[in-house]
């Protein structure tokens, strides 16, 4: 049984709808035709599976529901997928590419530059984040699944199909599994379970041969392919220049390692920086001439010319001495013609008409507005409701023609429009918040910090990236709170020193106090005694500090000495902190009195006079 359709059937309608024109491209369990859709008159790309799957039940429901899935995805670098059909043989149809694929571009003897390879990778690493986040693995990422579009855009293709394929078991008539093993990643070789950064590692190695040529861990047999790479890391080629350490991480041994797609397309966007902007790609093509094999009608759908590989099939009958002949004929009057019409639009015509860019990002859009000859100028604007680096609108605008040398002006968006950040300080924790929230803003971390005028507990500063006054929506904002003044030590002070001196030293540090007079055998009248708390206890703003003043000694009774000789009524006196200054009478005579009289209620160190005689004899 033959693999595919044999040539003879070029002009057959699958599914009623499908005509196909001519072969574009094979693998092991598919061949793919560029189609005319009959229905809505316009070129698609068919997909015929192997004969041998059409006969699988299990793998037609698989099938089915993985063509929903991917037909589901409606991205920029994902291949749309517009219908699938069961007419003998299982197909799948998809929109059509003219560029090729990064399979033929390299068969071709083609090479890319490192730009040109980061391009490739940054599309590339987007579509496969898209379906990622959709819950979609492709599989068999590959460089016969990244096809270009005439423009040079990367699509990937065959979202789906390597599961079902996986699934249904299925081996070509060699008994080689299907599937590519030199880009299978390590757990895929250790028959684990494949996940999203299967894909990433097939990828890295992908853009790798983009630019070297060859894949890692090549051999002779799948069963020592897979092996290898279960065991070596993946070193990138020298020649990828800033690539090699994101690739290196792309293609680590170990899936957890990997970056996700998104993070992938970020290490991408942020390598530009260090490579130049990347040339034209060499587009292979699908090496058919489309508009000569598919041909418009008069009745709007299209009549099918055979393709070379399908002529010698349905011209069996021609007279094979002619038709060389009329070939050479006919490339002549296309060489012509093609030659006189390039020479009327290059006096006549603009170079080429701007693309619409609109909506792409920055370096995207740049990449592909280098393939023309226009100068760029490249305007910054910030603009509601777009992103970062999003190209905002084109000037001329998108399908105006321009010839070489004439100038593209991008607007390209620096992101929201700025906002003044509303004044908050002052304001408590949640009327501050309120505002920065109504404003746009996100509140982050709330700090505090101590302030002599900002009272506890209110707002003290907004710290802004970069100290900026006018931020965008959405940027995070700190607040810093005050904790009112810092705490002061108690100064310390001479324990004796001046009660004045001391209330305006108290003053300056925002402390008050209190003097309060004490009785002190030691300390003068007049004098400090303590404070309260003492010098170096650490206290809030506002702490009253008391200044206890010594009032002198505790005023004391005159002890009573009456009777006593005059000796021993001195040292009593004068042992109670009273001075005897004087006798009236005879010292060998006993006290009779003193003066002050005993009982008397007298300050320490007050003069007293004993006296033995009423009469001074």
């Amino acid at each position: 049984m033959s693999a595919f359709p044999p040539v003879g059937e070029i002009g057959r309608v699958l599914g009623g709808r499908y005509r196909l024109v001519t072969p574009i491209g094979a693998g092991a369990s598919a061949r793919v035709y560029l189609a005319d859709d009959i229905t809505l008159r316009r070129r698609v790309a068919v997909k015929v599976l192997h004969p041998g799957l059409a006969d699988d039940p299990a793998f037609l429901r698989r099938f089915q529901a993985e063509a929903q899935s991917a037909a589901s995805l409606n991205s920029p670098y994902v291949l749309g997928v517009y219908d699938w059909g069961h007419d003998d043989v299982a197909y799948l149809v998809t929109e059509y590419l003219g560029g090729g694929s990064l399979r033929s571009l390299l068969d071709a003897g083609h090479r890319l530059s490192p730009s040109q390879a980061l391009l490739l990778g940054l599309e590339g690493a987007r579509g496969l984040d898209y379906a990622h986040d959709r819950g979609l693995v492709h599989r068999d990422i590959k460089p016969g699944n990244l096809l270009f579009g005439d423009d040079g855009r990367l699509r990937i293709a065959d979202f789906g199909l390597a599961r079902a394929i996986a699934e249904a078991g299925w081996t070509d008539e060699a008994g080689s599994l299907v599937g590519t093993a030199r880009y299978a990643a390590p757990e895929q070789a250790r028959g684990e379970r494949v996940g999203p950064a299967s894909d990433i590692f097939a990828l890295a190695l992908s853009i790798n041969e983009s630019v070297s040529g060859s894949v890692p861990f090549t051999n002779d047999s799948v069963v020592a392919t897979l092996m290898a790479r279960t065991e070596q890391p993946f070193e990138p080629d020298p020649d990828l220049g800033p690539l090699v350490s994101l690739l290196r991480t792309a293609g680590a041994l170990d899936p957890a390692d990997r970056p996700a797609a998104g993070e992938l397309a970020e290490a991408f966007l942020a390598a530009a920086s260090n490579l130049p902007p990347p040339a034209p790609l060499p587009l292979a093509g699908v090496g058919v001439d489309v508009d000569a094999v598919l041909e418009p009608t008069e009745h709007g759908t299209s009549h099918v010319s055979p393709s070379p590989l399908a002529r010698g099939a349905v011209e069996e009958t021609a007279p094979a001495r002619r038709w060389p002949w009329a070939l050479l004929l006919a490339a002549i009057i296309t060489l012509v013609a093609a030659t006189a019409t390039s020479a009327w639009r290059s006096e006549t015509e603009p170079l080429a008409v701007v693309p619409d860019v609109e909506g792409l990002d920055r370096m995207t859009a740049v990449a592909e507005l280098a393939t023309f000859g226009w100068e760029l100028d490249i305007v910054d604007v910030r603009e509601a409701n777009t992103e970062l680096d999003e190209v905002v609108r084109v000037d001329p605008p998108p399908g105006r023609a321009l010839a070489d040398g004439e100038t593209v002006r991008l607007f390209v968006s620096l992101g929201e429009p700025l906002v003044v950040v509303p004044e908050s300080i002052g304001l408590s924790i949640t009327d501050a918040a309120d505002r920065l929230t109504a404003a746009g803003f996100t509140v982050g971390e709330i700090s505090e910090a101590a302030d002599e005028t900002v009272a506890s507990g209110l707002v003290l500063a907004l710290v802004t990236p970069g100290g900026a006054v006018e931020l965008e929506p959405g940027t995070v904002v700190d607040l810093v709170v005050s904790t009112g003044p810092q705490d002061r030590t108690v100064p310390d002070m001479v324990a004796s020193g001046d009660a004045a001196d001391a209330i305006v030293q108290l003053a300056a540090l925002r402390l008050t106090a209190t003097e309060v007079r004490e009785f002190d055998e030691t300390i003068p009248a007049g004098e400090i005694i303590r404070y309260e708390p003492p010098p170096g206890t650490i206290v809030p703003v506002g702490t009253d500090v008391v200044i206890v003043v010594s009032d002198g000694p505790r005023p004391r009774p005159v002890p009573d000495v009456i009777g006593l000789d005059v000796a021993d009524a001195t040292e009593i006196l004068e042992a109670d902190g009273f001075v005897v200054v004087g006798v009236l009478g005879s010292p060998s005579l006993p006290v009779l009195a003193t003066d002050p009289a005993a009982g008397e209620v007298r300050s320490k160190g007050t003069e007293i006079v004993i006296a033995t005689s009423l009469t001074g004899d």
